[in-house]
């Protein structure tokens, strides 16, 4: 946003690449200051061509005349903070600050605030927060749905010399933290500002009276009214409960407390997803890249036995071929504690459903699982009735 103020002030065209997870309103925002906003997928590997690293560096290429600020490396980036955020701190805290908390994305704010602080002070602790999944924090990168933080590669802005620790935070802790923080204390923070502060709730065990703990919020959570702050989103990717009974409570009742979410690889042999699908008693299966844990956006088809015997039976050879080959559209999700009415709304129009447990594929839920539910004495008296 501050890049697009100053290109709208000084008559610079802007162009911004980002994630299709990037909140809609961050989009718009940009849009307003009269930026072009090139939107990526973002469950692909950086080095895909359709990934918000390459399509950077392609319409660099192709633009005459153009400068990418590249914030994960250019030198500037910690150096800002190094010469201004760190001496705030310090300052502020009148040189008293023991502990400093920031999430990690660029690595820019965390290595520029340690180089500062620590030169000051070498017993300062620099804590990293980190969303789970991220390399940082031991991750591949992947899944996660907290914006602006964590990474699938070590950028070379970042430091990680100077980092004491760092702690891996949940989206459901980021989200949770984040709508608390507003509701308790006024203070409107985003998904990364949730992550910063569950960190340094993470250290209380370990902290004395005399610490001062500093943490970092990176951004408002203006930003994120239509995510976290929207209850149909939260509830929608799992991350809320309501009214019973939910579709979690009629996957537990088939599954267990952990359901298994069978899927199939784009690349499998369609005969490999026949046969999982046989050994499993299941009619419908996703297909998601990758490997699990999976994000929502990675389960990017499905695969239905009707549709499939009937392909077979035109040409027995489709066995042999992918699945990508004869994968239809990715099934309908409803969140794990979404009510079974949703589900029946659902089913209506589909033959089943994946369900979401803190924004990521969990179970599969089908006609016949609603049906056995309330058929048992278990779901015919629980509470909230028949659907």
């Amino acid at each position: 946003v501050g890049l697009a103020i100053v290109a709208a002030i000084r008559g610079y065209k802007c162009i911004f690449v980002v994630t299709d997870k990037v909140a809609p309103e961050k989009v718009d925002l940009l849009r307003a200051f009269g930026a072009r906003v090139v939107v990526c997928p973002v469950a692909v590997a950086p080095q895909d061509p359709r990934s918000y690293y390459s399509t950077a560096q392609r319409l660099e290429s192709e633009t005459p005349n153009a400068f990418r600020p590249d914030q994960y490396s250019n030198p500037n980036n910690p150096l800002a903070h190094e010469r201004t955020t760190g001496p705030e701190i310090w300052r502020q805290t009148d040189g008293k600050v023991t502990h400093f908390v920031a999430g990690v994305g660029t690595g820019g704010t965390i290595s520029g605030v340690g180089h500062f602080l620590k030169r000051e002070n070498p017993k300062v602790r620099i804590i990293g927060a980190d969303p789970e999944g991220s390399v940082f924090s031991g991750g591949s990168g992947r899944p996660y749905l907290i914006e602006g933080v964590g990474e699938d590669f070590w950028p070379s802005t970042f430091d990680a010399s100077l980092v004491d620790r760092t702690i891996a935070i949940s989206d459901r802790d980021a989200f949770a933290i984040a709508r608390r923080l507003t509701q308790e204390e006024g203070i409107l923070v985003g998904g990364s500002g949730g992550m910063a502060l569950a960190g340094a709730l993470a250290l209380r065990d370990e902290l004395t009276p005399a610490d001062l703990v500093v943490v970092l919020i990176p951004d408002s959570g203006r930003g994120y009214l239509s995510k976290v702050f929207n209850d149909r989103w939260m509830f929608a990717f799992g991350f809320l409960h309501g009214e019973r009974p939910t579709a979690g409570e009629v996957t537990a009742a088939k599954h267990g407390d952990e359901p298994t979410f069978f899927y199939v690889n784009p690349q499998d042999s369609v005969r490999d997803a026949v046969s999982l699908m046989r050994q499993h008693g299941i009619s419908q299966m996703p297909v998601a890249k990758n490997e699990p844990p999976f994000a929502a956006a990675e389960v990017i088809g499905s695969v239905d036995e009707l549709a499939l015997m009937r392909q077979a039976f035109d040409d027995a050879a489709i066995l042999d071929h992918p699945v990508s080959d004869v994968m239809g559209e990715p099934l309908p999700t409803i969140g794990v504690g979404e009510p079974v009415t949703k589900a029946v709304e659902l089913l209506d129009r589909a033959n089943a459903l994946v369900v979401l447990a803190s924004g990521r594929p969990a179970a599969i839920l089908s006609r016949s699982d609603v049906l056995a539910f309330f058929s048992t004495s278990e779901g015919s008296t629980t509470e909230g009735g028949n659907p």
